[in-house]
């Protein structure tokens, strides 16, 4: 709508990069596409969770 401002997203300005198997990695992206999604937004996702998951186990 007009005037709304949209939520600031944390800009991504880091990098990781990684080696794996071709056919993996082509398995893997073409996963993603046919869940409407991409392998970039499926990785950060898994990092969040990963991040989350031991971050709360570390403070107890």
């Amino acid at each position: 709508m007009p005037g709304e401002k949209k939520a600031k997203k944390k800009k991504k300005d880091g990098q990781l990069v990684i080696r794996l198997n071709k056919e993996d990695r082509d398995e893997f992206v073409a996963l993603c596409d046919a869940l409407d999604s991409s392998a970039a937004r499926e990785i950060r996702l898994f990092i969040k969770g990963f991040v989350a998951r031991h971050t709360s186990q570390n403070a107890e």
